[in-house]
């Protein structure tokens, strides 16, 4: 890879840092990059969670520098992800790449239709915290898990649709538990990928320094931000990139 790749990466990573702190789908962006540089399909999935876990560790940092304090069940929500990203993480070391490619294709269009007909606000009033209440929400997350270290692509904005309709969280608090959750599950996936050996390091440095900053910077200044202006730039965007892996 040669300095053009890094920065390029660096580049990406830095806007997949500010759309993954502000709403989710950085990996909409980072994932298909990664393959369009040469990487196959397995080395980039594990490529991109180097960049997704500091992302998170930095977004967490931000947050809680500007007085946000991480509640405990966010905790929880990220260790009932764990094991199910760990299986979910094998799945994506063993897949056949092809295969891959178009499932990641029809990944993005899926999530691309969410945000197109979804829900455009996630603040509601009257949380609910109540035992059945959380008890749903780890069930949730553990099949969140699972998608999430299988693929990545667009798991925000399935924490973030779990998260509102299921405990009726408010968008910050939603935000700081997303960084939060998807950082421990993460943890997961990296140990499955470090196992099998498919991590470009390189590559994957690059794109997490630039997701560090991106997501330092915008939980900084996020706090009652509208995440909807960012919504058309990732849809379009990321249509272009599954239709190019659908024929790739």
């Amino acid at each position: 890879m040669d300095l053009w790749d890094v920065l390029l990466l660096f580049g990406v990573g830095i806007i997949s840092g500010i759309i993954n702190t502000l709403a989710g789908g950085g990996s909409l962006l980072t994932l298909p990059v990664l393959i369009f540089l040469g990487l196959s399909p397995n080395v980039a999935n594990a490529t991109n969670r180097i960049g997704v876990f500091f992302n998170g560790v930095f977004a967490i940092r931000g947050y809680m520098s500007k007085g946000l304090q991480i509640s405990k069940y966010s905790y929880w929500l990220g260790l009932a992800a764990f094991p199910g990203a760990f299986l979910g993480a094998i799945l994506a070391a063993k897949i056949e790449g092809a295969l891959f490619n178009k499932i990641l294709a029809a990944a993005i269009l899926v999530i691309v239709a969410y945000m197109l007909f979804g829900p455009k606000s996630f603040d509601h009033a009257g949380e609910r915290t109540d035992r059945k209440t959380n008890a749903i929400g780890l069930v949730i997350f553990f099949f969140i898990g699972l998608y999430g270290g299988f693929i990545q692509a667009g798991v925000g904005y399935l924490i973030m649709a779990a998260l509102s309709m299921v405990n009726r969280f408010s968008l910050l608090k939603t935000n700081a538990a997303k960084a939060v959750s998807v950082l421990i599950y993460t943890l997961a996936s990296l140990i499955v990928f470090i196992y099998y050996g498919i991590i470009n390091w390189e590559l994957g440095i690059a794109l997490a320094v630039g997701n560090s900053l991106g997501g330092w910077l915008t939980s900084r200044w996020s706090v009652g931000a509208n995440e909807r202006w960012i919504r058309y730039f990732v849809m379009i965007t990321a249509i272009a990139f599954a239709i190019k892996l659908f024929f790739f």
